[in-house]
C-alpha cells in the first residue's frame, strides 16, 4: 500500500479500529510503539493505558517543563520522539525551522470535530503540521485565607511587588517565556520587544521580585499550593483549578494589565520513528470522549466539539477555567517572537539566574 492509499484509508475510516485495519502488515509493525514528549502531568496515565489497549501501541512518555527545553532538545537533534506538544509561541518557529513532519491533519477522520478558530491556528492555518490539544491562560493563584484582608487586587503588582507579609511565600515559574511575558504585561511592554532598554526594564522587575521568591518551579505547583508551602503561585489556569480542588481558599487572578492566552498542539518531529503511530494518536485525541478525559485530568479547555458532554461539570463552572465575559478582554494571545526578541529574552533569563 503506497503512502497516498494509506492516507485515503485513514481519512475514510470512521473509527480507530477501522483505521488500524486499513494498515498493511509492515505499517502495523511500525505502529506498535509511540514516543511521546509532553509537559509534566499533562496527558492522563489512564488515557494512555486505554489508548494502548485499544490500539496495541505502547506509549513511552518523557516530560519537559518549558517550550525552551523541548525546542533546544529537538534543535540539537536529540530525543527520537514521535509526538511533542509545543505551545503556539514556538509552533511557527518549529515549522519555519523545518523541525516538523507534515501530517495533513485536516484530512484525518476526526478533524471535523475541531472547533473554530482552533482549526486554523495562525502558525498553521491549513493544519498541515498540527492538531490542537488544550488551551488556557496564565495568571497567579493565592490563598485568600493567608493574605491581608483576605483579598488581593487583580494586578501583577501583587506578584511582582508583593506585600512584606508575603515575602518568601511566593513561587514563580521556572518557565522563561511565562515569567518574561508576565513582567512585560505588568509594565506595558511588548512581549516581543526588540528594544534592549525594554528588556532591561523587564529584567529590573524580575530582579526586584527575586528576593521574595521561595522557589522557581513550573512543576509541582498544585501540590505546593495545596500543602500551603507558599501563599501565592504563578500558575496556568488548569493548575489553579486543580489547586482549588484541594484548597478551597485558592483564588485565581486575571491581572488587569493582561495575561497570556495560549494553545498547545500535537506535532510530529521530522525523523520520527513511528509517524503512523503518531497520526493514529492525533486522530484518536480528536474524539470528544478522549479530549474530555484529558481536560478532566489536566484542568484545561480543549478544542473539540461535543466534548463538553463528557466533561466534569465542576470544570465548566470554575472561574479559573471559564471566566466572566468581562475578564476575557484581559487575555493577550501569545506571540511567536523574532530571533532578536528571543535573544533579548534569553539574555534576561540568563542574568536573572546568575
Amino acid at each position: 500500500m503506497n503512502s497516498q492509499m494509506l492516507k485515503n484509508c485513514l481519512r475514510l475510516a470512521t473509527t480507530l479500529t477501522l483505521s488500524i485495519a486499513c494498515l498493511p502488515t509492515a505499517a502495523i509493525a511500525q505502529t506498535k510503539q509511540l514516543f511521546l514528549y509532553s509537559w509534566a502531568n499533562y496527558v492522563p496515565p489512564n488515557l494512555i493505558k486505554r489508548f494502548e489497549t485499544e490500539t496495541g501501541i505502547k506509549v513511552n512518555l518523557d516530560v519537559y517543563d518549558s517550550n525552551e527545553t523541548m525546542l533546544a532538545k529537538l534543535q540539537a537533534g536529540g530525543g527520537g520522539y514521535d509526538i511533542v506538544i509545543p505551545s503556539d509561541s514556538v509552533l511557527s518557529t518549529m515549522i519555519k525551522s523545518g523541525l516538523l513532519l507534515k501530517v495533513d491533519a485536516s484530512k484525518m477522520a476526526n478533524f471535523k470535530n475541531v472547533l473554530a478558530p482552533h482549526n486554523r491556528p495562525a502558525a498553521d492555518p491549513n493544519a498541515d503540521y498540527s492538531v490542537p490539544y488544550t488551551w488556557g491562560s496564565t495568571g497567579f493563584t493565592y490563598d485568600s485565607a493567608k493574605v491581608p484582608g483576605g483579598k488581593l487586587t487583580e494586578s501583577w503588582k501583587e506578584f511582582f511587588e508583593p506585600r512584606p507579609e508575603l515575602a518568601g511565600k511566593i513561587a514563580a515559574m521556572s518557565n522563561q517565556g511565562e515569567m518574561y511575558t508576565a513582567a512585560a504585561h505588568y509594565i506595558g511592554v511588548d512581549t516581543c520587544t526588540e528594544s534592549p532598554a525594554d528588556a532591561q526594564r523587564i529584567l529590573d522587575v524580575l530582579l526586584k521580585q527575586k528576593p521574595s521568591v521561595k522557589i522557581y518551579s513550573s512543576t509541582g505547583t498544585i501540590g505546593r499550593m495545596a500543602a500551603s508551602e507558599v501563599t501565592m503561585h504563578h500558575q496556568w489556569n488548569g493548575a489553579s483549578y486543580k489547586s482549588g480542588q484541594k484548597l478551597a481558599t485558592a483564588v485565581f487572578v486575571y491581572p488587569v494589565e493582561g495575561m497570556n492566552l495560549w494553545s498547545d498542539y500535537f506535532v510530529v518531529p521530522k525523523g520520527a520513528s513511528n509517524p503512523d503511530s503518531a497520526k493514529i494518536f492525533m486522530n484518536w485525541m480528536m474524539d470528544p470522549k478522549n479530549a474530555a478525559e484529558a481536560s478532566n485530568f489536566n484542568g484545561y479547555n480543549n478544542a473539540i466539539k461535543d466534548s463538553a458532554a463528557f466533561m466534569d461539570p465542576a470544570l465548566a463552572a470554575s472561574p479559573a477555567i471559564n471566566p466572566p465575559e468581562a475578564l476575557k478582554s484581559r487575555f493577550r494571545p501569545v506571540k511567536d517572537c523574532s530571533v532578536k526578541a528571543r535573544e533579548l529574552r534569553d539574555g534576561v533569563w540568563t542574568r536573572l539566574n546568575r
